[in-house]
């Protein structure tokens, strides 16, 4: 049975990411996986590595259980809106906090290379735009999907990594937004 965790990233439980992350977990749980979620904006914690890598900060309880999830999951399945080409702020910082030196990789002394402490996860990242996906990538190089993506998660040894982009949200009609679910609902059938 594949155990999936769902990291939603979106700050407002109004928005259509969390129908995007319910679709996701009603497919996933209807084809047999293990499904536990990661509410981002529920959590509990200070997003701000305020003295960077140079002391480390005490993780507050809501973050400990948060990496509890991710070390438990096989498969990482990120929702999140691109806001200003990145991720939301508070996402952002629940990555800061949590992908940490000797955690999530560590750093080989005397040497630029690394180990990666997340090798056989899987990962997916859907996220919603309100600009098509294709334009995304062609004119602005999809930045969130390369810090998530490339710096962060295949840094980390989670491979490999889907994206699906959603969108254009901004005024769309509820026939797509139906339509846009019933395809993440199917992605989490296939557990992918």
């Amino acid at each position: 049975m594949k155990k999936i965790a769902i990291i939603n990233g979106h700050p407002n439980k109004d928005s259509f990411n969390f129908g995007m992350a319910a679709a996701y977990k009603n497919g996933a749980k209807e084809s047999g996986a293990e499904v536990k979620e990661i509410v981002v904006k529920d959590l509990k914690f200070n997003p701000n590595l305020q003295f960077g890598y140079q002391r480390r900060m005490e993780l507050e309880p809501d973050l400990v259980k948060a990496w509890e999830i991710i070390q438990w999951a096989d498969h990482l399945v990120w929702i999140h809106p691109v806001w200003w080409g990145g991720l939301p702020a508070l996402t952002k910082g629940f990555v800061d906090r949590l992908f940490l030196p000797g955690m999530a990789y560590k750093l080989r002394e005397n040497s630029v290379w690394w180990d990666k402490l997340l090798k056989g996860k899987t990962g997916h990242i859907i996220t919603t735009l309100d600009q098509p996906g294709w334009y995304y990538r062609l004119f602005f190089g999809r930045p969130s999907v390369n810090q998530l993506k490339k710096s962060t998660l295949e840094y980390c040894g989670v491979k490999p990594v889907r994206v699906t982009y959603v969108g254009i949200i901004r005024n769309s009609k509820e026939e797509q937004r139906n339509g846009w679910l019933k395809k993440v609902k199917k992605l989490g059938q296939k557990q992918k």
